[in-house]
């Protein structure tokens, strides 16, 4: 498993819902929503599992599952459920 390290997180970003324009392709499209799969020590903002709201354009792109990473000066939010 992937571990995150410093201020980081190895988040999965939820997929977007299906668009109820004809014509317009979604598909391997994300929101800036996600779950938190892993954080690193100096994380105190989130922990593994929470649903969080992050900044769309400072993520990083892992080949891995369809993960990203984050600073967690980018989260903006949590979901509580």
């Amino acid at each position: 498993m992937l571990k995150a390290i410093a201020d980081r997180l190895i988040v999965k970003p939820d997929k977007t819902l299906p668009s109820a324009l004809i014509g317009v392709e979604n598909e391997n499209k994300f929101t800036n929503q996600g779950v938190v799969q892993s954080i690193g020590g100096n994380v105190t903002l989130a922990a593994v599992g929470e649903h969080i709201i992050y900044h769309r354009f400072d993520e990083l792109s892992l080949p891995q599952d369809d993960l990203i990473v984050i600073r967690e000066n980018s989260l903006l939010g949590k979901i509580s459920k």
